[in-house]
């Protein structure tokens, strides 16, 4: 695949040395050959070869496209394009960050004739590529956005963001997951035709189908099957397809909570470079259809990722950029989920004090109730939830024995409520089976986790094995007391995750 010519900047090129170095003693055509093995192991479609090395090590690609992103960032876990050398996307487009006095407003038209909506005229923020009031604690809400984009990036993300083809090839491919569409041959001969609301609802309805199943079954066994709908879905907006404007924005939404939907699939599976990009792809359609519910939904589940991957400050501001998407939006039940991440990020940083602040506005959010505008895919978000994560704060503080009171609760209320989130109960037993090992009770330890082996048959979820690898380790020396040594016997036995 060629690069982009978007990629490329009409600057004097600057060498990129960094991108170099990670190449190491390999020859351009040998690291290329790696790049195209990476890109294989993803899903995704790249024609690298020693002479796009060439070009990226010489600087005359700045920023690669949005594929070979994804392999970069596969292929070199935990580093950003700027780790690897490159520019920020919004620079190599040429139009760096400007004041409200120097920029000019962008005017999205249409191609679709006199049927389409006026022209849009989108004015960029001022400054930054993002404006934001300040978080009380004195920090940007902001600041480590890493996702952000402007609006005149709108053609690329239309690029990635989901559209669906025809009536006709939506209905005969829904499968098992939802939403499996034709290879990109069929995608292109879409081109120009007009889709409405059955397709949006096509997309509704997968993602819908996601979330039940990982609501079930856990992550594990979906994540690649859901996945490939959503590459041909970039492909059919690729041909150019067009709608009316609320058709429009409800497959905008579709696809970011798609995109979400999948990101957090990776997320439970362990893939979190998968995830970021995931995510990072729903939050740049929530940019561009200005959906302050997408956004917000974005990074809600950016800062639990940045928390599971050991970024925790990160975590804190992507939990403060989602309650500043949230604010407006109605529904107490979405700023406490966002409070609980945000104390999770605090409690990562062992910061007690702010971690308690938001704990408590957390619960009285959740205390104001439910209202007609809380999002639909917060149907996972009870009592026992809060109880959870919660949980989770108190481990990542040490306190384990509180910890364990909370986890106890979360078990039990989801048990009791929602016995059909198999997935969410496995994972409540498996956190109280670790907090109640660390606070020294191993044999109560082992029965929880016995009881999380035995709901394994039907939950597949990377994290909840990996859980469940700790809690084995931190009982191996108490192996002699027989409920011990039955778990133990039992892990063991435990199919490993891929």
């Amino acid at each position: 695949m060629a690069s982009s010519p978007m990629a490329s900047s009409t600057q004097s090129p600057r060498p990129n040395l960094a991108f170099r170095r990670l190449r190491g003693q390999r020859s351009p055509g040998e690291f290329a050959a790696a790049v195209r093995r990476a890109a294989r192991e993803i899903g995704e479609r790249v024609s690298c070869d020693a002479r796009y090395v060439g070009r990226v090590e010489a600087g005359e690609i700045r920023c690669p496209n949005y594929a070979y992103e994804r392999v970069f960032l596969h292929m070199f876990p935990g580093r950003t394009l700027t780790d690897l050398g490159f520019a920020p996307r919004a620079l190599v487009r040429g139009r760096g960050v400007r004041t409200d006095s120097d920029a000019p407003a962008v005017h999205r038209t249409s191609e679709t004739g006199p049927t389409s909506r006026p022209p849009t005229t989108i004015h960029p923020p001022p400054t930054t590529i993002h404006s934001y009031e300040s978080h009380p604690s004195g920090s940007d809400p902001h600041a480590c956005d890493p996702y952000a984009v402007q609006t005149h990036e709108e053609s690329d993300v239309q690029r990635r963001a989901f559209m669906t083809g025809s009536t006709a090839t939506v209905a005969a491919a829904l499968g098992p997951i939802g939403l499996t569409l034709g290879g990109p041959a069929e995608a292109a001969a879409l081109r120009g035709r007009r889709v409405g609301d059955a397709e949006a609802g096509a997309v509704e309805a997968a993602v819908r189908k996601i979330r039940l199943l990982d609501d079930r079954h856990g992550a594990a066994g979906l994540y690649r099957r859901a996945a490939a709908p959503l590459r041909t879905a970039y492909t059919l907006l690729d041909a150019g397809t067009t709608t009316r404007q609320p058709t429009s924005d409800r497959l905008y939404a579709g696809a970011g909570e798609l995109a979400i939907s999948v990101g957090w699939l990776a997320h439970d599976s362990g893939r979190f470079d998968d995830a970021r990009s995931h995510y990072a792809e729903a939050l740049a359609t929530a940019r561009v259809s200005s959906n302050a519910a997408l956004e917000a939904h974005a990074f809600c589940n950016t800062a639990f990722l940045a928390r599971d991957a050991g970024r925790p400050r990160e975590s804190v501001r992507a939990a403060q950029a989602a309650t500043h998407a949230a604010r407006r939006l109605g529904s107490h039940r979405l700023l406490s989920l966002i409070a609980l991440r945000e104390a999770g990020g605090w409690a990562g940083l062992g910061d007690r004090s702010n971690c308690e602040q938001a704990l408590a506005r957390a619960h009285a959010l959740f205390d104001r109730g439910t209202a007609e505008a809380d999002p639909e895919w917060m149907t996972f978000f009870g009592a026992a939830e809060l109880a959870g994560l919660e949980a989770q704060c108190w481990s990542a503080l040490g306190e384990w024995a509180r910890a364990a009171g909370h986890a106890r609760r979360a078990a039990d209320v989801a048990s009791a409520q929602t016995p059909q989130f198999t997935r969410n109960i496995a994972l409540y037993t498996a956190e109280l089976a670790d907090d109640l090992a660390r606070a020294g009770h191993p044999d109560e330890a082992a029965a929880a986790g016995l009881r999380v082996l035995a709901l394994l048959g039907e939950v597949q979820s990377t994290r909840i094995q990996s859980m469940l690898a700790t809690t084995a380790r931190v009982l191996l020396p108490h192996r002699s007391s027989a409920e011990v040594s039955e778990f133990l016997e039992g892990h063991a036995c435990l199919p490993r995750a891929v």
